[in-house]
């Protein structure tokens, strides 16, 4: 134990507690260290498995290695799915133009919808505002199969309200799945532009309606090009998440819409064939490039 002094007061050294501290901070530094590695880890190693089995000739989707193969991409594609497999190649193609159609469409109109609603939030002054800024995060927060048994029992009340007065029900389609795909996308979209939008400069926009330019001229002239990379990840997530979505389609369809995750499921579901691990990966790829582009995009965004 060592004492040392000063003018005012005292104090005691122990060099226990030193070495302690030093070890805590050497454990806290390679915590730290180690912890994104795990993280890391734990997400990607099943992603990695899966991509790997893919190329496994084992006729079992989890089986043992038994050599490189691309013969399930070649299933795929060529439309021989295998002694035990129960789908077809053409039954896939329209899985994928399903998704495509109902990706491309809630697309469109979320980042239509989700652009106005950031604009609106920035740049408006209006009642409610923060109790709409507040909603705008419901649909992210929420679970997915609570946001799919709301959306269903929505879209039960409008399908009985269209009995009530036409006499004729309307049955469930790419058109209420189109519209929940929606209904979740905009506030994705309206988060990714809003960002983009509060870190342009307005001056910009007050410098154009100094001018003489009006509210539209302004908007096509200055607002939108400098929003424009925001738009375009904004809408490249939009529709990754809607090709990726499987909870609330698979609530909302009513059993007629099959979209691509749709499809998997019910291969899963009769059997696990070995073609599942490839149509898997393709959908991984298409998903990560989708995301990396928006990146770009963001990241150009910022820069600009």
């Amino acid at each position: 134990m060592e004492r040392h002094k000063t003018e005012s007061r005292s104090y005691e050294i122990n060099p226990w507690s030193v070495r302690r501290d030093l070890w805590l901070r050497r454990i806290g530094k390679w915590g730290l260290a180690f912890n994104p590695i795990f993280s890391y880890f734990f997400l990607w190693s099943p992603i990695f498995i899966l991509v790997l089995y893919s190329f496994n000739a084992s006729r079992r989707a989890g089986g043992r290695w038994e050599g490189f193969s691309t013969v399930w991409y070649d299933n795929i594609f060529s439309g021989v799915a295998g002694s035990r497999s129960n789908y077809s190649t053409e039954e896939m193609l329209e899985a994928v133009e399903t998704s495509l159609i109902i990706g491309v469409v809630g697309t469109i109109i979320a980042t239509i919808l989700g652009t106005m609603v950031s604009l609106s939030l920035e740049r408006g002054v209006f009642r409610g505002k923060r109790w709409v800024d507040g909603l705008l995060y419901l649909p992210i927060v929420i679970p997915d199969i609570t946001m799919g048994i709301s959306l269903l029992v929505f879209f039960k009340v409008v399908f009985d309200l269209i009995e009530n007065i036409t006499g004729s029900r309307p049955f469930p389609g790419i058109a209420n799945v189109a519209i929940a795909h929606i209904a979740f996308n905009i506030s994705f979209v309206a988060i990714v532009v809003r960002a983009r939008l509060t870190d342009m400069n307005p001056r910009y926009e007050e410098a154009a309606r100094d001018l003489g330019a009006n509210e539209w001229r302004t908007f096509w002239r200055i607002t939108y090009p400098l929003l424009l990379p925001g738009i375009v990840a904004g809408a490249l997530l939009a529709f990754t998440l809607s090709l990726d979505d499987f909870v609330i389609t698979f609530f909302v369809s009513g059993g007629s819409v099959t979209t691509l995750t749709v499809f998997v499921w019910g291969l899963v579901k009769r059997g696990v064939p070995p073609e599942i691990n490839a149509i898997s990966t393709l959908m991984i790829l298409a998903s990560t490039t989708l995301v990396l582009i928006s990146s770009l995009f963001q990241r150009n965004a910022s820069r600009g």
